[in-house]
């Protein structure tokens, strides 16, 4: 199945595209995010479209200890407008991915400005393979 992960920001989308059956993500241009979720939730799905993907994967900042934070909440919310216009949405734990997806920006020898354009779209890709991970426990 391909699917769409989904770093969603304030400014920034970070996006991917990858493939439950080989589990491989690649990153996509990010999405500059229009300030509402319902705009936010159209654009990914236009995306997810264009990508022939059949489901979304959101990134939630979670933590096994606290209440949902006030990102992840809203990152809920994305969840359910991106089901309510069609496609089948996950969600998965996304906490650090940021900072995992900065250190593998590093190791490929990208200066700071180059990291900052890629970062999201990164994170979003280290969505997809924790959800191929998770996937892949499962079975």
């Amino acid at each position: 199945m391909r699917v769409l992960g989904v770093d969603w920001g304030t400014k920034r989308i970070g996006v991917a595209v990858g493939d439950t059956e080989y589990k491989i993500a690649s990153t996509r241009p990010f999405i500059v995010a229009s300030g509402t979720l319902r705009k936010d939730a159209e654009a990914i799905i236009e995306l997810a479209k264009k990508e022939q993907a059949e489901a979304i994967v959101v990134g939630l900042p979670l933590r096994d200890d606290e209440e949902p934070s006030q990102i992840a909440k809203i990152g809920m919310k994305l969840a359910d407008h991106l089901s309510e216009l069609g496609l089948k949405v996950y969600t998965i734990n996304e906490a650090l991915s940021s900072l995992e997806a900065e250190d593998r920006l590093k190791e490929g020898g990208l200066r700071a400005a180059r990291r900052k354009d890629q970062r999201d779209s990164q994170a979003a890709t280290v969505i997809l393979e924790r959800f191929f991970h998770e996937e892949s426990a499962q079975a």
